[in-house]
């Protein structure tokens, strides 16, 4: 028998066996003893989540269950496996099974002589789920899962994580022709991650904020059961396990030297601390500040200018915000306190994200005639309760609602203008993208310098909360967001920030000499 043992321990004999590996105290333990369904190993840099990975499913190699035991491990990009397989390479040709490793283009694995099978695979997008339709793969796992900036893929493979295995059919044959029967095989879909990137938000939501580290969550639900024809009350379980680089005792202190020297506060928390508050290298994390650009809800002046901004989106979320332009006047919060907001600042008063959940970026699908009756109803109730004294303007918007599908057929800005709500064409010209990104840091400094025309968002407005301090630049154009993120939010924001450029423009005074 092989045990397993660190990576930088002394191979050798302990109690007759042959030690290769064997997990660190703490969370790489955690991991691999976890009898979960679906396990996040998430932390901060350095406890050995690759290395725990890889062993997950090397721990069920020559159990018996032989052909029947498949993995796979999933990333989105072919570099990013460069790691996984020169860890593995290391770990399964110490074990001397057997194992050998196939690299025939993209199709990368690992076989034992005994049927095992561990496949090294790219996923991008939703679509790439039909290749693997209708697999086994009893492990699954995600590296870096909040690289995928939606649940779909995750959740789409998972009607791959089964097994056909029937231990009374199965299990290997002894001498006498029984059967030395296993267990049922295990259902695993072991993923790590850090606290950044595109899919920070769904990955925090399914996993981070519904439980602590450690604490199982449980799925159960009465089904149909195939192999004993009737139903019956079945559980399926999930937990985050927290690694922390403190465990590991064969990092360099020059390499925690190094975390520890890092100036940056986001990056500082993210990757030191395991943060999940902020995202390291997002397109605002380094200037956005709760305490300032979060501001209490309150009645807008009848003097302000409101207006409103609009991203579009069906199969993905619409997103609609309402903005007050201040004047410079002094204005009182609700609890009594006098507060003055510079001239020319940008206040989300009120917004409607068109979302299934927040952190899914799956949309409504809801008609234009729908969306833009949900406007003027809002509108209506921001009059009501006394929040706006007049009705918005109708500000800047996606320019694809001015496409028509068809000649005959109306687009969908013509629909919303027959229902009185109306809009004006965002600005979306070659460099816009990036300009906009730069005129939004910008607004974000000044306010929290204190100094000229800034942008806050008011309490009530959480899609803006949620998903603007978490907003991950494209790591191709680091001058850009990632648009495969949750941007709908940003890009109304974008929208209206460009658009304030135009009217600072058209409200120019200008003096000829006389």
């Amino acid at each position: 028998m092989t045990e397993v043992q660190t990576e930088t321990s002394e191979s050798g004999l302990r109690d007759g066996y042959n030690v290769v590996w064997e997990p660190l105290k703490g969370s790489q333990s955690l991991a691999l003893t976890c009898p979960c369904n679906h396990i996040l190993y998430e932390g901060t840099r350095g406890p050995g989540k690759t290395d725990a990975q890889l062993m997950a499913f090397r721990k069920n190699v020559g159990k018996g269950y032989g052909a029947y035991w498949r993995g796979i491990i999933f990333d989105r990009e072919y570099k990013n496996l460069d790691d996984l397989i020169a860890k593995s390479k290391r770990w399964f040709n110490a074990f001397d099974d057997g194992a050998k490793w196939h690299a025939a283009g993209k199709d990368l694995k690992w076989t034992w002589p005994t049927g095992e099978e561990l496949l090294f695979r790219v996923v991008k997008s939703p679509d790439d789920y039909w290749n693997y339709h209708g697999q086994e793969f009893p492990f699954i796992g995600w590296n870096e899962l909040t690289k995928y900036p939606s649940p779909d893929l995750y959740e789409a493979l998972m009607s791959c994580n089964r097994s056909s295995f029937l231990p009374s059919r199965h299990s290997p044959l002894k001498k006498d022709g029984t059967r030395d029967l296993l267990p049922e095989i295990p259902l695993v879909v072991f993923s790590t991650t850090n606290p950044y990137g595109a899919g920070h938000n769904w990955v925090k939501m399914r996993f981070i904020d519904c439980a602590a580290p450690g604490e199982v969550v449980k799925n159960t639900a009465e089904v149909f059961n195939p192999r004993t024809q009737q139903r019956e009350t079945i559980t399926k379980t999930q937990v985050r396990i927290f690694g922390s680089y403190k465990e590991n005792i064969y990092l360099s202190p020059e390499y925690i030297l190094e975390l520890e020297s890092i100036s940056d506060p986001n990056k500082r928390k993210a990757w030191l601390y395991g943060d999940w508050d902020v995202v390291a290298g997002g397109a605002f994390d380094d200037l956005w500040n709760s305490e300032i650009h979060i501001i209490p809800r309150f009645p807008i002046p009848e003097s302000w200018y409101v207006d409103r901004s609009f991203d579009w989106g069906s199969t993905h979320p619409f997103s609609v915000g309402w903005w007050a332009e201040s004047n410079g006047e002094d204005v009182e919060l609700p609890d009594g306190r006098v507060i003055n907001i510079p001239r020319g600042s940008l206040i989300r008063i009120d917004e409607w994200y068109g979302c299934e959940k927040l952190g899914l970026n799956k949309g409504l699908k809801m008609s234009p005639s729908g969306v833009a009756r949900g406007i003027v109803k809002r509108e209506e109730q921001l009059l009501l309760d006394g929040w706006i004294k007049k009705l918005p303007y109708g500000g800047p918007a996606d320019g694809q609602i001015y496409g028509k599908p068809r000649m005959d057929q109306e687009s969908i800005a013509e629909v919303m203008e027959s229902l009185d709500v109306h809009w004006e064409k965002a600005d979306k010209s070659p460099g816009s993208r990036i300009n906009g990104l730069q005129l939004v840091r910008d607004r974000l400094e000044r306010s929290a310098n204190g100094e000229g025309s800034g942008i806050y968002f008011m309490q009530n407005c959480a899609a803006s909360l949620a998903t603007l301090p978490v907003l991950p630049r494209d790591t191709n154009n680091p001058d850009d967001v990632d648009t495969e993120a949750e941007d709908h939010v940003y890009d109304d924001v974008r929208y209206r920030c460009l658009a304030a450029i135009a009217r600072q423009a058209e409200n120019l005074t200008v003096h000829l000499p006389s």
